[in-house]
């Protein structure tokens, strides 16, 4: 199962402040991005250099890529079934304007092809979600309209959690 998935939005902010932010992923309580109050926290063994490996919960990935304030690009190691990659990446429209883009790109097999859509993938949109949420509060100072989190995502949340 081929799985392309993308959350992004527009930021009235320059360039260099929004690939500030993509620059503090795993930077722990001073990550700016990841909304590692309400999810699982992005831990890299070396922090965010090319060769590093972490990910976050169950999902487990390697930095293939990392371009200080622009890129970064995730080779999934895990959960078994994932095939593919998840970037950050800074889309500059005009000197006051930056799209933040999340991009997944992979091949589902085996559980993953049951997995992705009943549990990760609504987990993954509302994280996502909440990053881009961080991102615009960080940039602007204010946030337009907050993210929903539907009643489904409520639900997983709540289930007990398999260590």
């Amino acid at each position: 199962m081929a799985v392309y998935n993308v959350h992004e939005r527009l930021l009235t902010a320059k360039g260099s402040e929004v690939g500030a932010l993509i620059d503090t992923i795993s930077a722990g309580p001073a990550d700016r991005l990841w909304p590692h109050a309400d999810w699982p926290a992005v831990r890299l063994e070396r922090g965010l250099t090319v060769g590093s490996s972490g990910g976050h919960g169950p999902v487990r990935y390697a930095v293939t890529a990392y371009v200080p304030g622009t890129w970064v690009r995730f080779a999934f190691t895990g959960p078994r079934g994932f095939h593919g990659f998840h970037e950050f990446a800074v889309l500059p429209v005009d000197e006051d304007r930056t799209v933040l883009r999340h991009t997944l790109a992979m091949r589902a097999t085996g559980p993953a092809r049951a997995t992705w859509p009943l549990v990760y993938r609504p987990l993954h949109d509302a994280l996502l979600e909440d990053c881009l949420d961080r991102a615009e509060l960080a940039c602007t100072g204010t946030l337009a309209r907050r993210a929903h989190r539907p009643p489904y995502v409520r639900l997983l949340r709540a289930l007990p959690r398999r260590s």
